[in-house]
């Protein structure tokens, strides 16, 4: 079970690649938050207090999933699920999970669960490496964001 674990990461990557060029690459034309369009999972199942304790995506369990902000959220733990349900804004990827230089653009562009980036405690999720390379200041999206946030139907 272990060595699965280890390599859950490098599969959903080789699945969420082939999703992306196709009709994933556009989940945000509807979605508020990042989330898979079969199953309504945010951020494709990955736990997202993990990024904070363990400094890594890691995929959460189907058996500790909760239902926030019109998505599925699934957790490593009893604790990072505990933790998510105290202060979900804290958790939450920055801009939903989309790509900030594309919000940036006005754009919604879902950003990859395994290109992340923790910046000023909060968690950034990135289309390709060059994007989460070239990020350095979030101003512009943070001043987008408002007007693309409303244009996104909630779930």
């Amino acid at each position: 079970m272990r060595t699965s674990r280890l390599f859950a990461p490098l599969l959903a990557a080789a699945c969420f690649g082939v999703t992306v060029g196709t009709a994933a690459a556009t989940p945000g034309l509807t979605e508020r938050i990042v989330s898979d369009p079969a199953t309504g999972i945010a951020i494709y199942g990955y736990d997202p207090v993990a990024y904070f304790t363990d400094g890594r995506p890691v995929l959460g369990r189907r058996d500790l999933e909760v239902e926030w902000g019109g998505a599925a959220w699934r957790f490593e733990s009893e604790a990072n699920r505990a933790a998510f349900l105290s202060a979900p804004e804290a958790y939450v990827p920055r801009y939903g999970g989309y790509d900030p230089l594309a919000v940036a653009k006005g754009v919604p562009a879902a950003g990859h669960p395994l290109l992340f980036r923790i910046s000023g405690d909060r968690l950034y999720l990135f289309r390709s490496p060059e994007d989460r390379d070239a990020a350095a200041d979030v101003r512009e999206a943070d001043a987008a964001w408002p007007k693309l946030r409303r244009q996104l139907i909630e779930n």
